[in-house]
């Protein structure tokens, strides 16, 4: 588990994006700890909770794993002992971001987007130079899955989106430091997985996120059987998995411990 939870007061003429994007938060990750809050216009003064705080992806080889259904990218920094996270846009219906391990095998600066025919109808087929108009942004870090990479974006408010036509976005200040931060050959894992479980002091956390794509078919029988898998399903209260499972709200939240009992 890392990060740690923070507390903003809503500024005059705030939304929810701008906020989101400050706490270097994808808009999903702050619509979903406050459904019931506009956007575009929340209360000014309003303090509220900054749910900068996640349970680590399952990943085999520990160095860039992106989970599709939290839209947020880790990239583990063996060297410092340190996990970096960034959140993402990704693929929306009918473009799907698709599951798989690849490498990174190219890195460019100002990179010049060729339209993929999906995208003729809106945008034509000329090559778009780099520029404000250019929605790869300024750095791109192509996969050696086909026509996908990791870039930037001119629309940095689909960060928390499934916006994209499969590529993997990230906001520009985002990108600028992954882009130093990943080398060629980097092993990069896209996974899908809503239901993470972690443990921290003893105590265990579930993290639970919206099945974004459909894949689940019983989001409650797929969680129980990861804690079985683990060994946890007895050490954890199962009312407040359901609960969990139930609000979806992509925060870690202690559903069991695995201390043994005694004095204290």
């Amino acid at each position: 588990v890392i990060g740690f939870f923070q507390y903003h007061t809503v500024g005059y003429r705030e939304t929810l994006l701008d906020v989101a994007r400050d706490y270097e938060l994808g808009y999903n990750e702050i619509a979903l700890y406050y459904p019931d809050m506009d956007p575009w216009v929340p209360k000014t003064g309003t303090r509220l909770t900054i749910p900068s705080r996640w349970v680590l992806p399952p990943t085999r080889h520990e160095e860039v794993v992106i989970n599709i259904p939290e839209l947020r990218l880790y990239l583990f920094m063996k060297n410092y002992d340190m996990v970096k996270t960034y959140p993402l846009g990704l693929g929306r219906e009918g473009f799907e971001t698709p599951i798989g391990s690849y490498r990174v095998i190219t890195k460019q600066t100002n990179p010049t987007w060729m339209p993929p025919p999906s995208a003729w109808d809106e945008y034509g087929k000329a090559p778009v130079p780099p520029g404000p108009d250019n929605p790869l942004g300024d750095y791109w870090v192509g996969l050696s899955a086909k026509h996908i990479g990791i870039h930037g974006t001119n629309n940095p408010w689909g960060v928390g989106r499934l916006v994209s036509r499969g590529c993997i976005r990230m906001y520009p200040e985002h990108i600028s430091k992954f882009y130093g931060e990943v080398n060629i050959d980097a092993r990069v894992e896209v996974i899908y997985e809503p239901v993470k479980i972690g443990i921290e002091n003893d105590l265990i956390y579930l993290e639970v996120h919206p099945d974004i794509y459909n894949r689940i078919p019983d989001l409650f029988h797929h969680t129980e059987d990861l804690f079985k898998q683990k060994g946890l399903w007895k050490y954890v209260e199962h009312e407040e998995v359901i609960r969990c499972v139930e609000e979806k709200n992509g925060v870690p939240f202690p559903v069991g411990s695995v201390a043994k009992g005694g004095d204290g």
